[in-house]
């Protein structure tokens, strides 16, 4: 059956990929019926849109497709987070810094995706420099969340997971430092995926903390991501020394495998006082379903969980102060106009072009590798980040994945970082405290939408795996998806 136009937004990545190759629409009619949906910028989702761009790819994508040469994802849109650099598209990384940036380059994980024939929609609102979790630290104002837009959609990826859930795109990418793809994608009801870091080459993706950020795909469902991962992942080891060198996957082979014995780890410590009673009825009633699919919930502890924030806190800052320490308005980006000499122009260039929470993430980063201070901080962090990643080793001798909620809350409302933002920011950094574990070990992980909570916002569970067990995660979260209608759900009016 023909979809009509006006079904286009409604469907899923892989059933777009599907109807393209079956010539029941055209690239050009999908990409006209997605640009129809950004007008206006629904939800300060978009950071920049250019139609003729856009619609001169989709006609390239046409035209492969009539002729058979076309790419697993022919014709797909997808939107990219705003870290990514793009040649046909301004980058800013959400800050003043790099208004009007333009890149000579794309992103590698840009260049597979449209080597796999996605159609680029445009750029995505994102916290500035992938700082915070609330998307609204960004220089070109705050993204609204699709379920409630009194609320945070979630970040620093929220511009991806609210143009997915208000289905302006079908897909998008993201990227994950703490969790800035699994928490937006949980407070807006859709699915994203961090992958094991190294999977996906950073060569192109605007650096916050190099030791910790992975690009990962976010999209309505788990097959979605399946195909996404599978695009946008593989060895780059020319361009990325963090890239790992291993065969790419094909991440939709085992999507249909059964869950039966699959041993599912419950850590004790994300169960505690901390946790929202509505996020914890969500996540009971999900591993419900996982033990009626044949599962088995394991009891296990990860006893540093705690320890995580402050590690994060240490680290993340430590290497942001190093990786931000390049835009200081000599060779691109901006520059302050009013100065006295070289010293005078890196003060007013960086005051004037970061904002609040970058600045204080630098200050921080600097403080703990001064002088005095390393051994007393960032040595430390480093030592009990590496016991966090052996209490995991631990946890998978008894379980095969873990799972547990995502964020202790739904989605809060929009402005708490402007009420106190002493008390503000450091509430956002608690906020982490279930997906900055993961993180920091290296370990993929992901969100799926289980149910909603207090005002009707979504609720997501986190399931985490081994390192390279991204297959595994998808073949759990696709079977809880056929099984359930949560991420089929849609914001009212959408």
């Amino acid at each position: 059956m023909t979809p009509s136009v006006t079904q286009l937004h409604n469907m899923t990545v892989a059933q777009l990929a599907k109807a393209l190759h079956a010539k029941q629409a055209s690239a050009v009619e999908v990409a006209t019926a997605f640009l129809a949906r950004t007008g206006g910028n629904p939800h300060h989702a978009f950071l920049d849109i250019d139609s003729e761009v856009t619609l001169a790819q989709a006609q390239a994508s046409d035209a492969r497709i009539a002729a058979g040469t076309g790419g697993c994802l022919e014709g797909v849109p997808i939107a990219h987070k705003d870290v990514f650099v793009t040649r046909d598209f301004a980058t800013t990384a959400g800050s003043k810094m790099l208004s009007g940036y333009r890149s000579p380059f794309d992103a590698t994980v840009v260049d597979r995706l449209r080597s796999a024939g996605m159609v680029t929609l445009g750029k995505l609102n994102c916290d500035e420099f992938a700082m915070g979790s609330s998307n609204e630290n960004s220089a070109y104002g705050a993204v609204t969340n699709p379920w409630d837009t009194s609320r945070i959609p979630g970040g620093s990826s929220g511009g991806s997971a609210a143009a997915v859930a208000a289905r302006l795109t079908p897909a998008a990418t993201g990227t994950d430092t703490g969790g800035s793809i699994r928490q937006p994608a949980s407070f807006c009801g859709i699915t994203g995926i961090k992958p094991t870091y190294g999977r996906a080459s950073r060569y192109g993706m605007i650096a916050y903390a190099s030791s910790l950020d992975q690009a990962g795909p976010m999209a309505q469902t788990a097959e979605d991501c399946a195909l996404l991962l599978s695009a946008m992942s593989g060895a780059d080891l020319d361009r990325d020394s963090t890239s790992l060198d291993v065969p790419n996957e094909n991440f939709s082979a085992k999507l249909n495998d059964s869950l039966k014995g699959l041993r599912v780890g419950i850590p004790q410590e994300f169960f505690g006082d901390g946790l929202a009673a509505d996020v914890r009825s969500a996540i009971d009633a999900a591993l419900q379903v996982l033990e009626a699919k044949g599962a088995k919930l394991v009891p296990i502890t990860l006893p540093r969980t705690e320890l995580a924030i402050p590690v994060y806190y240490i680290i993340a800052p430590a290497e942001a102060s190093s990786n931000l320490s390049r835009f200081d308005g000599v060779k691109f980006g901006h520059r302050a106009t009013d100065y006295t000499d070289l010293v005078s122009m890196y003060k007013r260039t960086r005051a004037e072009g970061f904002g609040e929470e970058v600045k204080r993430r630098i200050m921080t980063g600097a403080y703990v590798l001064s002088h005095g201070y390393y051994d007393a901080y960032y040595l430390q962090a480093q030592k009990i980040r590496r016991m966090i990643a052996d209490d995991f080793q631990r946890a998978f001798a008894d379980c095969d994945v873990i799972a547990g909620p995502v964020a202790p809350t739904v989605a809060w409302k929009l402005g708490r970082s402007a009420s106190d933002q002493k008390d503000a920011s450091l509430a956002d950094y608690l906020a982490d405290i279930f997906t900055l574990p993961a993180s920091l070990a290296g370990l993929p992980g992901m969100s799926v939408p289980v149910g909603f909570g207090e005002g009707g916002m979504p609720v997501g569970m986190q399931l985490m795996g081994n390192y390279l067990q991204e297959a595994r995660l998808l073949n759990v979260a696709h079977q809880f998806q056929l099984a359930t209608d949560h991420h089929l759900q849609k914001p009212e009016g959408i």
